[in-house]
């Protein structure tokens, strides 16, 4: 059986998105949130990530009750991540459905941080 090509794969995890996968592109979508651009299911070495801003060195994971078991998985996932000069934010699925305007606050402060001032007005830097 012939493997799917990085962008194959990334279209179908789109295709299967979750209820708070959807909900959170909504939001960042067209540089819905502080002029951030995000791309969601993008390819960084081995790994995909949920939600990426390469002008921020952000990402945005969104986890589900899965995750429980793979602590140790998305640990070391996340410390290569970071090692390669990005901050990752996890949420719980359950907390972006029930509180997403918190969650979004929470990326907002790290976008502030992140970003600089001219990119967040969606300015050229």
């Amino acid at each position: 059986m012939a493997r799917d090509s990085p962008t194959d794969r990334a279209r179908r995890l789109r295709q299967r998105s979750t209820d708070a996968e959807r909900a959170l592109w909504a939001r960042l979508r067209g540089r819905g949130l502080q002029g951030a651009k995000f791309r969601r299911q993008a390819r960084l070495g081995l790994y995909f990530v949920d939600f990426l801003s390469e002008e921020a060195r952000l990402i945005v994971e969104l986890d589900g009750g899965q995750h429980l078991e793979q602590r140790q998985s998305d640990d070391r996932r996340t410390r290569w991540l970071e090692s390669r000069g990005f901050k990752v934010l996890r949420f719980w699925n359950h907390d972006v459905l029930q509180r997403l305007d918190s969650v979004l606050e929470a990326i907002r402060l790290s976008l502030e941080e992140c970003l600089p001032d001219g990119a967040r007005r969606g300015e050229a830097p």
